[in-house]
């Protein structure tokens, strides 16, 4: 049977103390946070804030967009199952561009199946084509969505007016 001592310096037990600390500071400067459920649009206006969680029917996709000012046909114009792509392309990259913006981030439903609810909105001012309301859903929380124009030439922009 062999025994084996060791005797760590002071120096070492500093040193070691020192670089856990460290590492421990990086970790928390440079990870993430994320949160669960309320987001606040901008650093400037912490006084507004909207809740992405508990969406589990069409009216309750209403009331989320009401939260940033949006009237729309309570009726969906279509709710339909769609997949975001595993890979994507400039176009999705560009939309989840859009997201981020918005506080949401696609990149991590890849490959995932959502909900998406489509309504007409009545209150959009200074347009006088169709305007849409786009929410994605996935297990009753809003991933993702926009409101956009029903013209190929139109526009897309985030829920915020």
């Amino acid at each position: 049977m062999f025994i084996y001592s060791l005797r760590a310096s002071t120096v070492k037990l500093v040193g070691v103390v020192c670089v856990a600390l460290t590492v421990l500071i990086t970790l928390i400067a440079f990870v993430p946070t994320y949160t669960s459920g309320t987001v606040s649009p901008t650093a400037a206006d912490q006084t507004v804030s909207y809740s992405y969680d508990k969406i589990r029917t069409s009216g309750d996709a209403v009331n989320f967009l009401s939260q940033f000012g949006w009237t729309v046909d309570p009726e969906p114009a279509e709710v339909e199952s769609v997949t975001i792509p595993a890979e994507f392309d400039k176009v999705y990259a560009a939309y989840n561009e859009l997201q981020k913006a918005q506080g949401l981030n696609l990149a991590k439903y890849k490959g995932k199946e959502v909900t998406r609810y489509t309504f007409t909105v009545t209150n959009y001012e200074g347009y006088d084509g169709t305007v849409l309301a786009n929410v994605l859903v996935y297990r009753n929380r809003v991933i993702g969505g926009d409101i956009c124009s029903a013209d190929v030439s139109g526009f897309v922009q985030g829920f915020e007016k």
